[in-house]
């Protein structure tokens, strides 16, 4: 709690923490140490009003988790475990010093955490985890350590285990415009400091120019760009099996335990009843080196909550995502009928990545800054890379239907085809442009508790057929995917 509480004051003030060490000479280190001293107090003073005033238990009349909070304000905070969606078990490096685990409970029903329990010991956070996801009554033992020992057993016999290999396969094949990002980002700002640096500096500005102009020539560009590729797998490898190292999937009670994390340790519980969208993504690299990588949705209070709800089973081969698949479906997903976009969906794509970002390129070159014209032979380069993107992407653009699942299927690399069932629709969507209705195109737009499902400039013709069909589905079943 001590940790955690200083942790959480040292991100709100470090622009001052930064200034005094920047300035720590001109500081009185009487009056900082003896400042230091008593904010560390008084924080280990706030840690154990924390720790004295949190008590949680089971309310086994009512059938609802209580946690009471609070230093000053006093909360007390009821959910009830029939809503309750996902409880995560997670282990940060300060935790697994201590030997203490962290459990978080989501409802969906806020963009938050509804309770978060900061440390309790393996076992507790186990049998705590088991009693809060068991949501029918029956079957349910009192008997912690029974519950507990079970646990265990379970986790001790994953019926899936990723390799180190396997990340490393992952590492190397995918995520690679994430990781570009972050590396730019990187240089980018080292590169506004350095010249923020070197203006306030005595270097001479054209001296260093000179140099630059000379020492960058074609190589030295090429070499810079080899490395920067390198460094861009090398970072993604490095972030994959940090984030996923010792990845296990076990059978509990006909739902998936999944563990993984080298530091920050993580422990999540898949029920297939509350699964909204899975996506099964993999590209022509991953295709030969037999592995693929798995999206899981469960339902979220939101966009952002939706980013940080998908649950990603790294890499698998194939006989392991149809065990998978077969756990959460009870089948496997079969593409059915098939519906093409419009040849009008390419076009658009062209128009917008390749026709505009042109447009605009020459007319601020003939009329504001004709400098950068020097870069037009790059001009043809560009044209035939983000033409075939979008070619590729037009092609692997498609929608299939059959009774049991609807199935998108999209991407001009990764490509990804991502499966509901009818029956876990909330609300459908159908759009038609005024110009479209002479083609007979339109877009239809999927709602789950989980995120929308999007196709777009299909048959509209055959889309309100379906969409009826759904609709009727949605209202005759009385599948329990909450």
């Amino acid at each position: 709690m001590f940790a955690d509480t200083l942790q959480k004051i040292a991100r709100a003030l470090w622009p001052i923490l930064v200034i005094w060490i920047f300035k720590f000479d001109e500081l009185n280190k009487v009056y900082f140490f003896s400042g230091a001293i008593a904010v560390f107090l008084g924080i280990a003073l706030v840690a154990y009003l924390k720790y004295r005033n949190f008590t949680f238990y089971i309310d086994a009349e009512n059938e609802e988790l209580i946690l009471q909070e609070g230093i000053f304000n006093k909360t007390n905070t009821a959910i009830s475990l029939s809503k309750i969606q996902q409880v995560n078990i997670n282990q940060s490096l300060v935790q697994r010093m201590i030997g203490v685990y962290g459990l978080e409970v989501d409802t969906a029903g806020s963009t938050k955490k509804e309770g978060v329990i900061k440390a309790i010991s393996h076992a507790l956070a186990l049998a705590l985890k088991a009693r809060l996801m068991e949501v029918e009554k029956k079957g349910i033992t009192d008997d912690m350590n029974a519950i507990t020992a079970d646990l265990m057993s379970e986790e001790e016999r994953p019926f899936i285990k990723i390799s180190l290999l396997s990340l490393l396969k992952v590492g190397i094949t995918s995520n690679y415009i994430r990781s570009i990002g972050l590396i730019l980002a990187f240089f980018i700002t080292l590169y506004e400091n350095g010249m923020n640096f070197l203006e306030q500096s005595d270097f001479d500005k054209q001296e260093l120019d000179s140099y630059v102009n000379q020492s960058f020539a074609m190589t030295t560009i090429a070499l810079l760009l080899a490395f920067f590729l390198l460094l861009v797998l090398v970072f993604n490898v490095i972030r994959i099996v940090l984030k996923y190292y010792n990845f296990k999937i076990s059978k509990q009670n006909e739902s998936l335990l999944l563990s993984f994390g080298l530091f920050n340790t993580k422990s999540t519980i898949i029920k297939p009843e509350r699964v909204q969208i899975t996506t099964v993504s993999q590209n022509y690299f991953q295709k030969k080196m037999n592995i693929l990588e798995l999206k899981i949705k469960q339902a979220s209070s939101g966009e952002k909550e939706e980013r940080k709800a998908v649950i990603d089973i790294p890499a698998c081969n194939k006989i392991e995502s149809n065990a998978i698949l077969m756990l959460l479906f009870d089948k496997l997903a079969v593409k059915g009928l098939m519906l093409k976009p419009n040849y009008r969906k390419l076009v658009f794509a062209l128009f917008l990545s390749i026709v505009l970002p042109l447009s605009g390129f020459l007319g601020f070159g003939y009329f504001v800054a004709p400098s950068i014209l020097e870069f037009m032979p790059f001009v043809p380069v560009y044209v035939i890379f983000v033409g075939s993107i979008a070619y590729f992407g037009f092609r692997n653009y498609r929608l299939f239907v059959n009774d049991d699942f609807i199935i998108k299927q999209s991407g001009a690399w990764d490509i990804a085809n991502e499966m509901i069932v009818p029956e876990k629709i909330q609300a459908i969507t159908s759009s038609q442009l005024f110009w479209h209705k002479s083609a007979d195109i339109g877009s239809i737009t999927i709602h789950t508790a989980g995120g929308n499902l999007s196709f777009q400039l299909g048959d509209f013709t055959r889309i309100k057929h379906y969409m009826n069909l759904w609709l009727y589905e949605i209202e005759t079943s009385d599948s329990n995917w909450m």
